[in-house]
């Protein structure tokens, strides 16, 4: 069998893996800049988006995260043993979890802000910003 005939000498490379590569590297990069904060890439933006976002339902905190529910669960059983969130019943309704940035916890984003700048001037000096946000915005609009 000739190698043009074998069934994966004509496969294109797939997007799919390379993306997937791709942010693993760049989690791996946040990761390590990071990591004298104490902190992960994944629980510094969830600090930064509860900063934002002020008390917030653990269910709106997955989507805005763009995390499942029990993904979110798990990334804050390690912020609220550190005490950089607090977990509280809903006003409204007490089945609800209400996750609350602490003091600590914005004492926390301070802290890592500096080693998140340091990847970030590190990655956008390999791609370019606009890229990254041309391609997320072609891969969101498309979903």
């Amino acid at each position: 069998m000739s190698d043009e005939s074998h069934p994966r000498a004509s496969l294109e490379p797939c997007t799919c893996s390379a993306l997937r590569r791709a942010t693993r590297a760049v989690t791996t990069a946040y990761d390590a800049a990071l990591r004298p904060s104490g902190l992960r890439v994944t629980q510094f933006a969830i600090l930064r988006l509860l900063d934002r976002l002020g008390p917030t339902p653990v269910t709106r905190l997955a989507a805005e995260a763009a995390l499942e529910r029990t993904t979110m669960g798990r990334n804050l059983d390690p912020l609220e043993r550190r005490g950089l969130v607090r977990i509280a019943a809903g006003a409204v309704d007490a089945r609800e979890r209400v996750v609350v940035l602490t003091e600590a916890g914005r004492d926390a984003i301070a802290a890592a802000i500096p080693y998140w700048r340091d990847a970030q001037a590190r990655i956008n000096a390999r791609v370019a910003p606009g890229a990254v946000a041309a391609l997320a915005d072609a891969l969101i609009s498309a979903s």
